[in-house]
């Protein structure tokens, strides 16, 4: 007897499904959409701080595009060893800033694009090879250390945005109530946006305040127009643009520290992102996700663009929608390198006056620092090892942020490391971290941070049902009184 000829159909995970181009498209677009400004909003920063000219600033604009879509195709579609091969959106990223506006500043100009084009790129093929033996030091780098780091990186930024809102440092009509009115409009639209309009548009309410902020801004004259004029329509992106890079001990160091916070950031996508698609990452996933981010900053560098890693915002879009599939986030990268070869659409960026720009800058570093604060959250404040953590890793952060010539008289080397915020906070949270939680830690041995300060108290459940009582007891007795 023949059996019958048995076919078996191997299902696709949904991962790796391809859906119809329409829906690829619209859905890849989203993404875009939903990242945009996160994007574009880093080089605006870097090039606004190292004065560059409109046609320079708009050239960095395109490459940050095209590269962040460079990064996607890598992370998603993946190559050999490199490439987590998840709907992960590479974009251009925040924790790097507050480091690059060190390094550039301390040259300007050109020359302080081009070092911080050296350093990024040291530091990201140092991190490539490296990546291997970070994911089995992840212990190293828990949530109070992350949490700490992301949100100085928020704090950090904030001064930026507030000398954007009153129209720029040295601007002759600083702190006018025009410029900051119009921030304060952008702050507005944007908090109605996110209050008032359908889950899609409050995801992309950063870029619909800076479009319509622009749009308010008109009127008052502060839109300059011809930049537009100036820009090309089509432009190929081409290695080391703007110069050769320049290579430095100190700035290469700091960023390394920088490379090593994406990382975790990164490897806590890729986890998120793995049970999100109901595929969870293992150790080989999260290295090769990693190499695809470390490398692919070091490709930027060359086609000058900045640090990328993997944006946050992204994986939550793929746990609304439910669409898995990392092709379509592969259209999304398409869609970024297009966007970056076309600069006249980087000039539209352009358009975007200073103290809009702080408007929605003020809204969009200040999630960043209650993004850290979130993770935070999450950290067990029972004794008192954490609490100092993140007093002491917080008060270095904000020292050169607050007084940024505290460090004038220090050797160069360590005003490039600790005039960052970042920096300092990172290198501070790392040690104690390893001083309090790792290194010979015995439990219960935690004496009080302040002798004569009561322990610090806290709600149990018990205490709010017994206050829900009371408050009961409370508002009846009043209703009597009536």
């Amino acid at each position: 007897m023949v059996d019958a000829p048995i076919t078996q159909t191997l299902e696709k995970h949904p991962v790796d499904e391809i859906l119809p181009a329409p829906k690829m498209f619209v859905y890849g677009l989203q993404h875009v959409m939903s990242m945009y400004a996160g994007v574009v909003a880093v080089p605006l920063i870097i090039g606004t701080a190292l004065k560059l000219s409109g046609v320079e600033l708009t050239y960095l604009v395109a490459a940050g595009l095209f590269m962040s879509g460079v990064a996607t195709l890598i992370q998603t579609l993946g190559f050999w060893k490199i490439g987590a091969r998840q709907p992960i959106v590479q974009g251009t990223s925040f924790a790097a800033v507050s480091t690059m506006l060190t390094i550039g500043t301390a040259k300007g100009g050109l020359d302080g694009l081009r070092a911080i084009f050296g350093a990024l790129l040291l530091a990201s093929v140092l991190a490539f090879f490296i990546a291997p033996i970070f994911t089995k030091l992840l212990r190293f780098f828990p949530e109070v250390v992350t949490g700490t780091v992301i949100t100085v990186i928020g704090i950090s930024l904030l001064p930026v945005a507030i000398t954007w809102a009153g129209g720029g440092a040295g601007a002759k009509n600083f702190g006018q109530p025009t410029n900051v009115g119009l921030a304060a409009i952008t702050i507005l639209i944007i908090v109605l946006i996110y209050r008032f309009l359908p889950a899609f548009l409050s995801r992309v309410a950063i870029l619909l305040g800076l479009v319509l902020g622009t749009v308010v801004a008109i009127p008052f004259g502060v839109t300059n127009f011809s930049k537009i004029g100036d820009a090309s329509i089509f432009q190929i992106v081409t290695p080391f643009h703007f110069g050769l890079p320049t290579f430095a001990v100190g700035a290469t160091l700091s960023m390394f520290v920088v490379m090593l916070v994406i990382m975790t950031e990164t490897t806590a996508d890729i986890l998120a992102i793995g049970e999100v698609i109901d595929k969870p990452a293992d150790q080989q996933t999260v290295t090769n996700g990693l190499r695809a981010d470390m490398g692919a900053t070091a490709l930027a560098s060359v086609f000058n663009g900045f640090s990328v890693s993997a944006f946050a915002q992204n994986v939550g879009l793929v746990a609304i929608t439910g669409i898995k599939s990392r092709f379509v986030v592969a259209v999304s990268g398409v869609i970024l390198v297009f966007l970056g070869l076309f600069p006249v659409l980087g000039a539209l960026v352009n358009l975007v006056p200073l103290p809009v720009l702080g408007g929605a800058g003020l809204v969009l570093f200040g999630t960043v620092a209650a993004s850290g604060i979130r993770t935070l959250s999450r950290v067990d404040f029972g004794g008192n090892a954490n609490l100092v953590i993140v007093a002491v890793a917080l008060s270095m952060g904000i020292i050169p942020i607050a007084v940024p010539t505290i460090y004038n008289a220090f050797p160069g080397w360590f005003t490039v490391v600790f005039d960052s915020g970042i920096t300092a906070a990172a290198i501070s949270a790392v040690l104690l971290n390893v001083l309090f939680n790792i290194v010979g830690r015995k439990e219960g041995t935690e004496g009080p941070i302040f002798s004569e300060a009561p322990p610090i108290a806290s709600i149990s459940d018990e205490d709010e049902e017994r206050l829900k009582s009371e408050a009961s007891r409370r508002f009846d007795a009043g209703d009597s009184r009536e």
